[in-house]
């Protein structure tokens, strides 16, 4: 069960003046971005009302908050389900995904604090690859790229990336085989790193744009083969 007031979760003093739809929210967000919630999955009003220990009037407008965010979907007479991605939807996350990452790197200042971010992430994706835990390589390659995106020095790119690592995480949930999705990336993520740490950013720039190509192609192949109609699960 998860407490909204637990000291880890969105209720903590960190969480600031947020309101309690806002922490449920950003939760259930978090929720997605960790696979914990799988694309086309039914999300239970009243077991998840239960686990957060709140009211289904305040989850219900949350559910309605991250439907026009495009995260959820209400199929009528049939309840909420986690969105599935469209193949429109995947290319332009990785449109976005090109210009700004590749534009963060390319002008990134050498003593940036977060490189110590990127150089954390690949640590923990190196972890969980050595342990099994696939998911926890994915969760450590979307921060390593937030750490990207934190050399812009941008809040207001921080906040739309993090929106952004959200329905990548729906379109990564299409693939049935993790480890075939992410063991790739932990080793390319090590030589991006090194190429940022050496302060050879145009250079990272590029291998970077190659990345993104090569990973939105897969995610592409797979969504071809594997959601011939966009469908709901029953």
């Amino acid at each position: 069960m998860t407490r909204l007031d637990s000291p880890t979760s969105p209720a903590s003093p960190a969480a600031g003046a947020l309101t309690l739809n806002d922490r449920v929210a950003e939760l259930i967000r978090q929720k997605i971005v960790k696979g914990e919630f799988s694309p086309g999955q039914r999300l239970s009003e009243a077991a998840l009302a239960d686990s957060l220990e709140i009211s289904r009037n305040t989850l219900r407008e949350v559910f309605r908050t991250l439907t026009k965010e495009g995260l959820l979907k209400h199929a009528p007479n049939r309840g909420v389900f986690v969105a599935v991605p469209s193949i429109a939807s995947i290319i332009d996350i990785y449109r976005v995904r090109r210009l700004i990452e590749c534009q963060a790197l390319a002008q990134a200042y050498p003593r940036h604090p977060a490189k110590k971010h990127m150089r954390e992430a690949v640590e923990m994706a190196l972890k969980c690859r050595d342990a099994g835990d696939w998911l926890g390589v994915g969760t450590a390659n979307m921060e390593f790229h937030k750490g990207i995106v934190e050399l812009a020095d941008s809040e207001r790119l921080n906040v739309l990336f993090a929106h952004i690592l959200v329905e990548l995480r729906l379109a990564f949930g299409l693939l049935k085989d993790p480890e075939f999705l992410h063991a790739p990336y932990v080793d390319m993520n090590t030589k991006l790193l090194e190429l940022i740490e050496a302060g050879k950013f145009a250079e990272g720039s590029a291998a970077l744009n190659d990345y993104l190509i090569h990973s939105e192609r897969i995610v592409l192949a797979v969504y071809a083969r594997q959601m011939p109609d966009g469908g709901l699960d029953n």
